[in-house]
């Protein structure tokens, strides 16, 4: 399993994929076992292809939402800010490598085969195992998945396999998008992603959406837009989700009363967190505790 995001005052990953030999790690995922059945928000320097081997896997990609059907994969490009959700158990296999593991950032082949996509390439890439190429891919990915699962590392394999896969990807993408429309950190996501860890700072306090705008130097309704545009949900909806998520990891993970727990993750009324509460989950918060607790020890055993 994927270790759980943790995010620069950006967004960024922190989490090193691979080593600094070696930059590429292999991930086989359930997000439904995520908290709150999902991965949030975050975006890395580096690329990213999965593929769903079992269930259905909602992808969010900016303003897109893409839900990929057992069999289908997909490439997510360097930059762009991403989050994965679940609706019942999905697994996932994927790879997540730096674009300097194909080849040195000084390269001709760097700069002919691997920048243009960098710089121009789209956000991302569904792959549909009905398309010839796209279907290439999807093998590709499951012997390279094959390959990490083996005892023994197989760095060179792997290289390989991953030049295929980029060469039948760089042949068929359109890379004739406008560069700068295509900025990776232009400056609307990067005040939506300020905004978003400023929340994340933020969310045990009594914060409002002039304070959320202010962090990123912009108006309320500039806030409002970038949110809707860019994750679809609004500033302060948004907050009351991230506060709800830090509550049920205290629920899950402390024997705090509940009233305890609401008011440490920002809410200034018991009942009110309930309300909410429940809205999300479809039980109460002390239903929840007896679930997950239920759910933990049936696991341990």
């Amino acid at each position: 399993m994927k270790p759980i995001i943790t995010t620069d005052d950006t967004l960024r990953e922190t989490t090193q994929h691979g080593s600094a030999s070696f930059p590429l790690a292999y991930y086989l995922e359930d997000v439904w076992e995520a908290d709150f059945h999902c991965i949030d928000w975050h975006w890395h320097h580096e690329l990213e292809f999965l593929s769903v081997s079992k269930g259905r896997q909602l992808c969010l990609v900016g303003s897109n939402r893409i839900e990929l059907s057992e069999g289908y994969g997909m490439f997510i490009n360097s930059g762009f800010l991403h989050r994965f959700e679940a609706n019942a158990s999905t697994l996932i296999p994927n790879i997540v490598f730096s674009p300097s593991l194909l080849s040195p950032k000084d390269s001709l082949l760097y700069e002919k085969y691997i920048l243009p996509v960098l710089h121009s390439g789209p956000a991302f890439q569904v792959f549909d195992p009905q398309i010839a190429w796209q279907k290439q891919i999807l093998t590709l990915l499951k012997e390279i998945y094959a390959v990490q699962e083996l005892p023994e590392k197989r760095e060179l394999q792997t290289l390989q396999l991953l030049l295929q896969l980029w060469d039948i990807l760089y042949n068929h993408l359109d890379l004739t998008s406008n560069t700068s429309a295509v900025r990776r950190m232009d400056s609307k996501q990067a005040r939506l992603q300020v905004m978003m860890q400023y929340i994340h700072d933020h969310y045990q306090e009594e914060i409002t959406l002039e304070e959320i705008a202010r962090s990123a130097s912009i108006s309320k309704s500039s806030a409002l837009h970038l949110f809707q545009s860019g994750i679809q949900i609004p500033p302060v909806a948004y907050l009351i989700q991230y506060r709800l998520m830090q509550a049920a990891e205290l629920l899950y993970n402390t024997t705090k009363p509940v009233s305890a727990i609401a008011a440490e993750t920002g809410f200034t009324s018991a009942g009110y967190f309930c309300r909410k509460f429940k809205e999300r989950y479809q039980m109460s918060p002390n239903e929840y505790r007896k679930h997950t607790t239920s759910v933990a020890k049936i696991s341990y055993h």
